[in-house]
């Protein structure tokens, strides 16, 4: 949709790149209405492709009269979760070797590449050993050509960072590239979660750096010249510039979105936010009017970190989730993304064609693996990227065209698609995969059918001949699994539980009591669920994936105007706010009995002084500047600060300073 623009407005842009479509929303900042939305396919090759082509659809007249752009963005939850984050190092100073692997401890480190050294400080800032500066410098030495980024995370860093300062100026002596610092990301004390977070946001340093070049290309291709926002995983915004910085702020920053612009759109005050995209489901909840926030840090992909973010969870279902059979010739939806038949078809027309003919044998029926379909998204960009000559033949396969899976183990001479060695060439998004998802059955019944129609129905008599189901049996049952697992993620989302399904087992209650309330079995007992709030529906696939899991739910299902793209308009409706942290914690004598001083302990330096009441006096005034200057610097209009001071026990205190304003737009 386009719209005549007034050059006197003050126009701003929202864009959200998602896993499958990229949204842009064009909207009057101060009154707030919605002058253009437009929604293009993302393009994982060149983000800026999919942002320009938005950009364009929008039909903005005026480019200068663009006052801001922001953009969130699933990029840096998608990388975590798909493992396409870049190759990092963790050196872990003073952690407990012994420790972390009786606790199981070392899987959360979101890295295979961790290494312990001396050193490290003790809950009272005094240092435990001294540092092994020699073997983090052998070390660096040994993996610096086999990475992409080095995270240092000290023990109780954020009470002294002595060692990952002094490790950080001796590895840029010897190497040059990145360099992330637990305590730079987070003032908690959990060991774990810092070291995570740290190692998290090395992975992604030169993931979000390229995609803000791309938005940055795609503005100047299309003469806007305005700040660039970005979406933190809370809501909030932040400058290009930090999110540069600091992208693992970014985590859950594409669902925070969504909901803050369902929020917007709605004008509910109490609601459940469910954002059906073409990867996830993603869930949150607004409360007086707030999107709830994790007290315990964002998680993804079964990482915890000390980043703070939107209370979220995110389900591997989508319109673009893969359905495929089990073991057990069970049909499974998801959590895999891929191409739509109906889109394949569409860049390749002969393959509806060479699907057709495969549907005319009956008996023995085909295999579904013949709906599973490889193809080339583009060329290997050097040598380095193909490591055998299983993955060469494999490229080369492809070169003509996408093949189906069956045809492709048939070149090359392998038994079972595990044994394409293709891990890599899928993460780097090299190789892509297409089969049969919703948005195919959705071609199939005429509620959505921008592409290739035929070949959708195609791939579905093929399933249906192979299991012996007729075709309304089968979409029936697809749609019904789909309303079943957004359910089941609500009840787990909003009750903390997880809802066990082992209806085999006669003594679950829970499960019996789940599975009678979605499916009315019993003959004698009628079970409901029912849902306190409106679900309000965000996402292109919401109204057709949600109506039945209100039904279940006996809840209303709100679609405000422009639903379809609440994301990007969430992009633009949140406020910047920036918060700084420093500690404050007692300095105690040898025998541990007695206070000497209090440290105060910022991001890079400490003071100390005598009095514990003019330690805090310090640290709030020294907290309120560097608010202040970050939300400034990070595009705030006139910022107002809130204090929070946490106690942490034993005269140790948490003084916070969040500075919040509204974002600063070009004159």
């Amino acid at each position: 949709m386009a719209s005549q623009q007034d050059s006197s407005k003050a126009l701003v842009l929202g864009i959200d790149t998602g896993g499958t479509y990229t949204d842009g929303v064009l909207l009057e900042y101060h009154s707030r209405e919605v002058l253009a939305t437009h929604k293009s396919l993302t393009t994982k090759r060149d983000f800026s492709i999919g942002i320009e082509r938005v950009i364009k659809g929008i039909d903005i007249q005026d480019p200068l009269a663009i006052k801001m752009v922001s953009v969130s963005t699933t990029l840096a939850t998608n990388a975590i979760a798909e493992g396409k984050g870049k190759r990092v190092a963790l050196f872990l100073i003073g952690y407990d070797p012994e420790l972390v692997t009786t606790f199981k401890l070392d899987s959360q480190f979101a890295t295979p590449n961790f290494y312990y050294f001396s050193g490290g400080h003790d809950l009272h800032g005094v240092e435990k050993e001294p540092l092994d500066l020699s073997g983090i410098l052998e070390k660096t030495a040994t993996v610096k050509n086999r990475v992409d980024a080095i995270a240092v995370s000290s023990y109780f860093s954020p009470l002294n960072p002595t060692h990952e300062t002094r490790a950080y100026k001796a590895i840029t002596q010897v190497c040059d590239l990145p360099i992330v610092l637990g305590s730079q990301l987070s003032t908690k004390l959990g060991s774990v979660e810092r070291a995570t977070t740290a190692a998290l946001n090395a992975s992604l340093l030169a993931v979000l750096r390229d995609f803000i070049i791309a938005v940055r290309r795609a503005m100047e291709r299309r003469g806007i010249e305005a700040p660039l926002m970005v979406v933190r995983g809370d809501g909030t915004l932040m400058s290009d510039e930090f999110a540069a910085r600091t992208p693992v702020e970014t985590i859950h920053s594409g669902p925070a979105a969504s909901a803050i612009g369902g929020r917007f759109l709605s004008h509910e005050e109490e609601a459940l936010i469910v954002d059906v995209g073409g990867t996830t489901t993603d869930l949150a909840l607004i409360q007086r009017g707030q999107v709830t926030i994790s007290e315990q840090g964002a998680s993804v992909a079964g990482y915890k970190t000390s980043v703070q973010a939107a209370n979220l969870l995110s389900i591997g279902l989508g319109g673009d989730s893969h359905i495929t059979l089990d073991r057990q010739k069970q049909i499974v939806i998801g959590p895999e993304r891929v191409v739509p038949l109906a889109y394949l078809a569409h860049q390749h027309p002969k393959i509806a064609n060479q699907l057709s003919a495969r549907t005319q044998k009956t008996w023995p029926p085909h295999s579904p693996l013949w709906l599973e379909h490889w193809f080339l998204l583009r060329e290997p960009a050097d040598n380095h990227t193909i490591t055998s000559d299983r993955q060469k033949k494999l490229v080369k396969a492809l070169e003509d065209g996408p093949l189906p899976v069956p045809d492709l183990l048939e070149k090359l001479d392998l038994l079972h698609s595990s044994q394409l060695s293709a891990e890599e060439l899928l993460r780097q998004e090299i190789i892509g995969k297409a089969g049969l998802t919703p948005t195919d059955l959705l071609h199939v019944d005429g509620r959505y059918t921008p592409w290739d129609a035929q070949c959708s129905q195609i791939g579905l008599t093929l399933l249906c001949n192979y299991l012996n189901w007729d075709q309304s049996t089968l979409t029936e049952f697809v749609w019904s699994q789909i309303a079943e697992k957004i359910v089941q993620a609500i009840i787990e989302f909003l009750s903390e539980r997880k809802v066990s399904k082992d209806l085999l087992n006669k003594e679950s209650i829970g499960a019996w009591f789940f599975h009678n309330s979605l499916y009315e079995k019993h003959p004698h007992l009628d079970t409901q669920i029912r849902l306190r709030y409106p679900i309000i529906g965000i996402g292109a696939p919401a109204e057709i994936m949600l109506r039945e899991v209100a039904r279940i739910l006996h809840t209303d299902l709100i679609l405000p105007d422009y639903f379809y793209v609440a994301n990007a308009v969430g992009a633009i409706a949140g406020s910047i706010m920036v918060a700084e942290e420093i500690l404050v914690y007692p300095r105690l004598s040898e025998s541990g009995l007695d206070v000497i001083s209090y440290i105060i302990q910022t991001r890079e330096d400490r003071q100390e002084y005598e009095n514990l009441d003019a330690a805090l006096t310090y640290a709030r005034e020294f907290c309120q500047e560097r608010a202040l200057n970050a939300a400034l610097r990070s595009g705030a209009d006139h910022p107002q600060v809130i204090f929070e001071e946490i106690s942490d026990g034993l005269d140790t205190y948490r003084i916070r300073a969040q500075a919040v304003g509204n974002p600063r737009l070009a004159k």
